[in-house]
């Protein structure tokens, strides 16, 4: 370690930590992604995107060698069976790096946040600076093909007004009719309908490649959560005559080789599901309307306790790798006694 530099915080330390992580499952993913890409305006972004993770996890280790940080397990070529079939078609691959790069920008902004090192923060700025050129690229192309679900419009606002009574605030009584959706309320709805959806997608992909039954019956009833939401978000949005969403085609196949390991699956799943926590504690937050805040609570609580049983499965099957921590003081002073 350069003596020169100060140590790692314990937030830097987790933000390695999060990164190798993450870094190694996508690399897997991606990597399965690329070998069966068969549109060429597609390939090049899927490309894009494995590119930086792989220069991502090249720094993470010169970092872990420079810092003696030991280095996480994370994920490897053993996770994934290159030779499976295909799996996901090429619509689902754009629609699936645009996704996460929504989900990265959020997290390397958090991350950002709370690091003070120079060159670790250097190293999220390169990473969110990556994430936003990746999301921007997929997005163009998904404009392009006419695949890219678009939000609503509605009509541009001509004047600036008050809220002038609390009955704005309202939604869960029964009696009184609801205020129609404002725009803030009605693109996080949007929004949430869009990521379940893709949501859904995954979960099959999971449950039919994975041989354990399990995990299948988990990837399942994580399907069946998405398509609850789905339905409970689109029904809002008809209720103000506002259109759903139109979802391009990010079917995948019917391959039930398995193609990448539970432990991986499931790690991706969590990663998934407390992308979605965050997403509705958003959505509540910006939301105005009692009865949409109520949603976004109760639908957490669902996820959450989706996520807990799927890191009990993890637990179980030794699949659970441990961030870093402190040291139990008081077992240490037992055990010094002992």
């Amino acid at each position: 370690m350069d003596e020169n530099k100060p140590h790692l915080t314990s937030s830097e330390i987790g933000v390695l930590w999060t990164a190798y992580m993450n870094s190694t499952m996508s690399k897997c993913i991606l990597g399965f992604m690329l070998k069966d890409i068969q549109d060429t305006d597609i390939k090049p972004a899927v490309q894009f995107a494995y590119d930086i993770t792989t220069d991502a996890l090249d720094q993470l280790l010169a970092i872990f060698e420079q810092e003696q940080y030991a280095i996480p397990n994370g994920f490897t070529e053993q996770d994934v069976n290159m030779d499976a079939p295909w799996l996901f078609s090429d619509f689902f691959c754009l629609t699936y790096i645009n996704h996460m790069a929504r989900v990265g920008l959020i997290t390397y902004a958090g991350t950002l946040a709370m690091s003070t090192r120079e060159d670790i923060r250097n190293f999220i700025t390169q990473l969110l600076i990556d994430t936003s050129t990746l999301y921007n690229q997929s997005t163009k192309i998904a404009l392009l093909k006419g695949m890219n679900a678009r939000h609503p419009y509605i009509e541009v606002p001509k004047e600036t007004d008050y809220v002038d009574s609390k009955k704005y605030l309202s939604g869960l009584n029964p009696f009184s009719s609801k205020r129609p959706l404002n725009a803030v309320e009605m693109s996080h709805l949007y929004m949430n309908i869009l990521t379940n959806s893709m949501g859904v997608q995954l979960c099959l992909a999971f449950a039919q490649t994975s041989p354990s039954k399990d995990i299948q019956n988990y990837m399942l009833r994580g399907k069946d959560i998405s398509n609850k939401h789905i339905k409970i978000f689109s029904q809002v949005l008809l209720d103000n005559d506002i259109a759903t969403p139109r979802l391009p085609d990010v079917s995948v196949s019917h391959s039930t080789t398995r193609t990448f390991s539970d432990k991986l699956m499931m790690f991706h799943m969590s990663l998934v599901s407390a992308a979605g926590m965050g997403n509705y504690a958003t959505a509540g937050a910006a939301s105005q309307r009692s009865d949409l805040v109520l949603n976004y609570e109760r639908l957490s609580l669902e996820i959450g306790q989706f996520a807990k049983d799927g890191a009990d499965i993890m637990i179980k099957n030794q699949w659970l790798e441990q961030p870093p921590g402190t040291k139990d003081r008081t077992k240490l002073a037992k055990k010094k006694e002992e």
